[in-house]
């Protein structure tokens, strides 16, 4: 579901803004509109976080060039040491090029050269100097280049010797610093008050008022004896776009990972689509991927990633992905582009066209199988909105269109030679299910339904996708076994550029595979479902003012 939002308004006494601040933070119900803050004071707290950042890639980066050590250091002893190195370099650099000018003349003095030239006239035209004398003598030149370079060296160990682990524990202090001097702007001064405005999910209201000390809980405006806080909660006004949280069921909450990751939110006023989301998005991953093989090395690496760095939305979201593929290739028998011998004759294989199982229909098979899912999917958007407006006759509309959706779907079948035909009754029900949105069609609704109704057929033929995209996997993979095995060495040779091969070539089907799932799956869900389901994906984040704990 999405959480209730009320809007609060939060007054305090002027001088006792930075306490206000501290104790909303540690509250972590508040939703502040942070991103509008950008003052001298969230300047220089984004600077110091920049500086961090630049001296951890400054170590990493040097890391790549000396052993790993375990020496503590700050961020300012990493730049002072960057600021030095690139120093040294730039004086190697005027040196270089001081010696490239120089290196014709040979190793000469340039002093004497200075005096010679001066006392004896002539000179240039018998012994060819250059207009400009260097500084020192060549081999001189040449020896502090030596040095720097060596120096450069001892830097460049120094900062691989750094332990950036002591720099990225300031990490969550330097993002709350940021969030805090940004929080400190919005929380606008009025002479002997200061007053911050946000919103807070009704689930959280008893929190706030709990902080709210002496008073009369449940009245629109109260007032804090202990630090001085007038709070005033009230409902959204119109015009005004609460932020949006989802709170899923709790085997479903992982999906709000990927939600955050992709950056989208639904609106405020629209549904939570998050279990049918994560449900299908399964399925497309396992389909798009459409290899056992895959889905066994992701979820090796969700595994790991689970005994590294603990429980987390993503390893558990990866987690349901990888099964998903994993079943999916049982099903098909497809591991790395081969399939087991003894699941060939399994039915599901048999059906699916799976590695190993005679060639028929199964390209029909599969692709009824995408138009199948697809009907389902947009079926349940329809059928959803119309039993969520079941007191009201746009319920019908709503169901009308399931109806054409329906008929799209055996239209498909049909047009692909699936199905011998369209049955008679499923022309009545067009008929119905269309006069039914006609009526319900307001303006230029109703000139735009015939060319809706036809889109409706686009929508259903976009799910062949799942078919088009894995079975693209599932050759490739093919190929790039074929291309190994074929290879005509022998066999004491054979087997570098074999496993070369298989290595190059599955870990590029890999990538493809991951490409496919963030256009394709995310697709199918942001685009064809949640047209039908009337998801705009227009709403932004709740994000609590809060501690950042990693």
């Amino acid at each position: 579901m999405i959480v209730k939002m009320k809007h609060l308004d939060l007054i305090c006494v002027a001088s006792e803004r930075n306490a206000t601040l501290e104790k909303l933070r540690s509250l972590g119900a508040v939703h502040l509109d942070l991103a509008q803050s950008a003052g001298a004071g969230v300047a220089e707290a984004k600077g110091a976080a920049s500086e961090a950042e630049q001296a951890v890639r400054h170590i990493q980066k040097a890391r790549g060039k000396a052993p790993k050590g375990a020496a503590d250091c700050t961020v300012e002893q990493v730049l002072d040491l960057v600021k030095e190195r690139e120093a040294l370099k730039g004086e190697k650099d005027r040196l270089e090029r001081e010696i490239r000018t120089y290196a014709p003349y040979g190793d000469f003095d340039p002093v004497l050269a200075a005096k010679l030239r001066a006392t004896v006239e002539g000179l240039d035209t018998v012994v060819a100097l250059p207009e400009k004398l260097p500084e020192e003598r060549l081999s001189k030149l040449q020896e502090r280049v030596a040095a720097i370079g060596f120096a450069l060296d001892d830097m460049e160990k120094t900062l691989a010797g750094c332990d950036e682990g002591c720099i990225l524990k300031e990490f969550p202090g330097l993002a709350d610093r940021i969030a805090f001097e940004q929080a400190k702007e919005l929380l606008q001064d009025h002479g002997a008050v200061a007053v911050i405005s946000g919103w807070i999910p009704v689930s959280r209201e008893a929190d706030l008022m709990a902080e709210v000390q002496g008073t009369k809980t449940g009245s629109l405006f109260e007032r804090s004896a202990s630090i001085g806080w007038g709070v005033l909660l009230r409902e959204a006004a119109e015009g005004e776009v609460p932020p949006t949280l989802i709170e899923p069921p709790k085997f479903f909450k992982s999906v709000k990972a990927l939600f955050e990751g992709l950056g989208i939110a639904p609106g405020y006023t629209e549904a939570d689509v998050s279990v049918p989301f994560m449900c299908y998005f399964s399925l497309f991953f396992a389909m798009l991927v459409g290899d056992g093989g895959y889905g066994a090395i992701f979820l090796a690496a969700t595994l790991w990633a689970w005994k590294k760095f603990g429980t987390s939305p993503w390893v558990k979201l990866l987690t349901v992905f990888s099964v998903g593929t994993i079943l999916w290739g049982l099903l098909s028998n497809t591991w790395f582009g081969a399939g087991i011998p003894w699941c060939a004759d399994w039915p599901t294989v048999k059906w699916l066209g799976g590695v190993g199982a005679e060639q028929g229909h199964e390209y029909d098979n599969m692709m009824f199988l995408c138009f199948t899912i697809g009907v389902t999917h947009l079926m349940l958007a329809r059928l959803w909105n119309g039993i969520s407006m079941i007191n009201s006759r746009a319920c019908l509309s709503q169901f009308g269109w399931a109806g054409m959706v329906l008929f799209m779907y055996l239209v498909t079948n049909s047009i692909v030679g699936i199905f011998p035909g369209i049955p008679t009754w499923a022309y009545w029900m067009f008929g119905v299910s269309f006069g039914t949105v006609f009526i319900q069609a307001k303006g230029i609704d109703k000139g735009m339904l015939f060319l809706n109704a036809m889109s409706v057929l686009g929508d259903i033929i976009s799910y062949v996708r799942l078919f088009a995209v894995g079975l693209a996997s599932v050759k490739v993979a093919e190929n790039f076994n074929m291309m190994a095995v074929d290879l005509g060495l022998p066999i004491w040779i054979k087997w570098l550029p074999l496993v070369l091969i298989l290595l190059v070539g599955h870990g590029l089907n890999l990538a493809m595979a991951g490409l496919s799932i963030l256009v394709h799956a995310v697709r199918l869900n942001t685009l064809e479902f949640s047209n039908h389901k009337g998801i705009s994906w227009a709403g932004y984040q709740f994000k609590p003012f809060h501690k950042t704990e990693k």
